[in-house]
């Protein structure tokens, strides 16, 4: 399968830059660096920090991240403008990623100039920025629209002048893989090119593919696919796209792609797409009865990759659509065996919640297991009153009186909002009994208006036991205590036991 390309490919990450893009994003120069490092940890080749231009904490940005001693290349984004050039000197970057639109659209409409004159800015800033002792890579912006014989002329040119490297941009998504076979190898000829697509129409990882396998060398592409619009090349869905589909080693530490997503979407507070390849919520989850079946006897009969091979792990999730094997499986991991009828009621049950538009959780299932089976199980602890302050000009604060084993404890915390001091009130309660993680937090209006019903999803761990929960109240604070009640007491009912 490796003959399928043309020699070692090379990754050139611009989540820093591009993924930045993304409306709403802004990310800080020590949040800069803590993705840097691990994508440097993950084994990209060059990390577009940002545009040195843009203001001086991007300055800043740059300037950290390339004193880290990184083994990446570390690249600023330029326009054609010596000013540019040198604020990326300053800053200490290896390298530009000089960007010239090509596009008769992009030249009249944008820079209100001619070819010729795109032709001299171009020419006199590769020549500036190799004088400065950069490594160059001279971008066509909006090239899937250009006339091809003028980007060509304008790379041959660059080339000439030293441009080390080359990069196609699809700047709006326009490019389909069939054209991407036509457009690259002659500009492949030229000098190592670079395939940068978005993903306006959803072609981006296609397109990227097929100009890798034209002749491009090296993918532009941002974790989770970030980037203005519809964003660019998702990184992890390219490299084990190469990996499984064309057997192409990447040389990509796989198994920490999630880790890497998941760090990206926190910094950025973009939330991992629910079924985005790779990374998604979704990519490893099961809940159809024939699905899950099938995964539970051999994992690759409805998966394409083993979810560990990127850091992941599968979920089977249960609602109206499991079958008893997943609910067998799911109650034999908590030590229950039902005998078959008491085994069919616990999953008439399971769907009837399904049926009410109800999400199954962990606590839901091992309540209708014990009434089903008839087991008495005392609560490890109980809410007595919880109570919390918070307004404009207050620092939200709760305090809580719960019941653990008999014994009253009272606990009060302060957090970023009255659900956060809410929750870490509840986790200092239990402190003594033991240390409860709260991993996710997710809640829904399950009814419009002012007076909505609040549904709120938790996810909890404690010593690498993890269980969801779930509360449903007007009060979205009392959903969330009633929710982390729930979670907490299976987390201590099974240490207990």
């Amino acid at each position: 399968m490796r003959a399928l390309f043309a020699g070692r490919l090379r990754f050139f990450d611009t989540t820093l830059r591009d993924g930045e893009q993304t409306p709403g994003v802004s990310l800080g120069p020590d949040q800069k660096l803590e993705i840097a490092r691990m994508l440097a940890d993950v084994g990209v080749d060059v990390i577009e920090v940002g545009s040195a231009a843009a203001s001086e904490g991007e300055r800043d940005a740059i300037r950290l991240v390339a004193d880290a001693g990184l083994s990446p290349e570390i690249c600023c984004y330029v326009r054609a403008l010596p000013v540019d050039i040198d604020w990326a000197v300053d800053s200490g970057a290896d390298s530009v990623h000089l960007v010239v639109p090509v596009s008769d659209l992009h030249i009249e409409k944008k820079l209100r100039k001619d070819r010729d004159a795109v032709l001299r800015m171009a020419f006199d800033a590769v020549e500036y920025a190799k004088e400065r002792g950069l490594v160059v890579e001279l971008s066509g912006e909006d090239a899937s629209r250009a006339d091809q014989a003028f980007v060509a002329e304008l790379f041959a040119g660059g080339v000439e002048r030293g441009a080390d490297r080359l990069c196609f941009c699809d700047t709006v998504g326009l490019l389909t893989p069939e054209r991407a076979t036509v457009l690259i190898p002659p500009l492949a000829a030229l000098a190592p090119l670079s395939i940068h697509c978005h993903d306006d129409l959803g072609f981006a990882l296609a397109t990227t593919v097929a100009a890798l396998k034209a002749g491009a060398t090296m993918a532009h592409a941002t974790v989770n696919g970030l980037g203005e619009r519809a964003g660019n090349t998702a990184f992890e869905a390219l490299v084990m796209a190469l990996e499984r589909l064309y057997g192409y080693h990447t040389g990509i530490r796989t198994q920490r792609l999630y880790a890497l997503s998941a760090l990206v979407s926190r910094l950025t507070k973009v939330p991992l797409a629910t079924q985005a390849p790779v990374s998604g919520e979704m990519a490893f989850t099961h809940e159809s009865g024939i699905h899950a079946h099938g995964v539970l006897r051999d994992a690759s009969t409805y998966e394409a990759l083993p979810p560990e091979l990127v850091g992941r792990t599968r979920r089977i999730l249960l609602g109206k659509h499991t079958g008893s094997a997943a609910v067998e499986a799911a109650l034999a991991e908590r030590g229950y065996h039902p005998d078959p009828p008491r085994l069919a009621e616990i999953v008439r049950r399971i769907k009837a919640l399904g049926d009410e538009g109800k999400r199954v959780t962990d606590a839901d299932l091992l309540a209708i297991a014990e009434a089903v089976l008839a087991i008495e199980c005392a609560p490890v602890l109980s809410l007595r009153q919880y109570t919390v302050v918070s307004g404009s000009n207050a620092i939200p604060t709760a305090s809580v009186t719960i019941r653990v084993n008999g014994e009253e404890h009272t606990s009060a915390a302060t957090g970023k909002g009255p659900v956060d001091a809410a929750i870490e009130a509840l986790r200092r309660s239990v402190a003594g009994v033991g240390e409860i993680e709260l991993l996710e937090y997710h809640v829904d209006a399950i009814s419009g208006g002012t007076d909505a019903l609040v549904d709120v999803t938790v996810k909890m761990a404690k010593d690498g036991k993890m269980i969801t929960s779930r509360g449903a109240r007007t009060d979205i604070i009392t959903a969330s205590v009633e929710a982390v009640v729930a979670g907490m007491n299976r987390l201590l009912r099974d240490t207990d036991t």
